[in-house]
């Protein structure tokens, strides 16, 4: 049985690294065994879903230490959470993870969404040991001011990167995806850019109104993509 923990962890400020009374709250996971290493799980979202607290739950039990920060802790707003919040409390995570054991190059990064554009900016920011995202926008043009389009962050990923897409996901065109493919080639680690057909959007859950078996398909692949990213990168 994994074990589940509500913690919080200080703040360092991002422009000097001096600690700060704020905290930001976590949900985590523990497996039950020592932990082989970390995951930070990025959220676009006050909740939690249920099928992300199965996801994290799997990961526990793959034998990792599972920590989510609550990104949207600073205020009542839905603001996107990037530039310096973003990377404080990816830190402040990193920080509890390590407090529990864990080493530092044995921590990876995963998010969904807008946090999966998120997670691949950590990535070219931070020396995490992997990285993943999924059905992450804002490939061509910046999700925010405090953003970077990823076809201009890709070359700067300093983490092995798997990018997960649904070819017919509107909110992401596929010839933007086809220019982040060619993007990542650039970096100099290893990355893998991968869309699924029969898909409109995040390729780690299918819709049941959907009727066909492409989207359970993809989603078993990808699910086995994430974990046998993890698997390799992190050692």
């Amino acid at each position: 049985m994994t074990a589940s923990i509500e913690d919080s962890a200080p703040l360092r400020r991002a422009d000097d690294g001096t600690e700060s009374d704020e905290r930001v709250p976590l949900t985590a996971f523990r497996p039950d065994s020592n932990p082989r290493g970390g995951i930070v799980v990025l959220h676009e979202s006050r909740e939690f879903s249920p099928a992300l607290v199965e996801f994290m739950k799997a990961l526990a039990t793959d034998g990792w230490l599972v920590a989510a920060p609550h990104l949207f802790h600073r205020a009542a707003s839905d603001d996107e959470v990037f530039g310096d919040a973003l990377f404080e409390d990816f830190d402040a995570t990193v920080a509890w993870l390590t407090g529990q054991g864990v080493y530092a190059d044995a921590i990876g990064v995963i998010g969904f969404d807008d946090a999966g554009t998120a997670a691949a900016l950590v990535a070219t920011d931070r020396p995490v040991g992997a990285a993943v995202s999924v059905a992450a926008p804002g490939i061509v043009e910046p999700l925010s001011a405090d953003a970077r389009a990823l076809v201009e962050a890709a070359p700067s990923l300093q983490a092995p990167w798997l990018g997960l897409y649904g070819q017919g996901d509107e909110r992401i065109p596929a010839d933007h995806v086809d220019r982040l493919r060619d993007a990542v080639a650039a970096a100099p680690v290893a990355t893998l850019v991968v869309s699924y057909d029969g898909l409109d959007h995040r390729p780690d859950e299918v819709s049941p109104e959907s009727g066909t078996t492409a989207g359970e398909d993809a989603v078993v692949d990808a699910q086995r993509r994430i974990f046998d990213w993890f698997d390799s990168h992190l050692r």
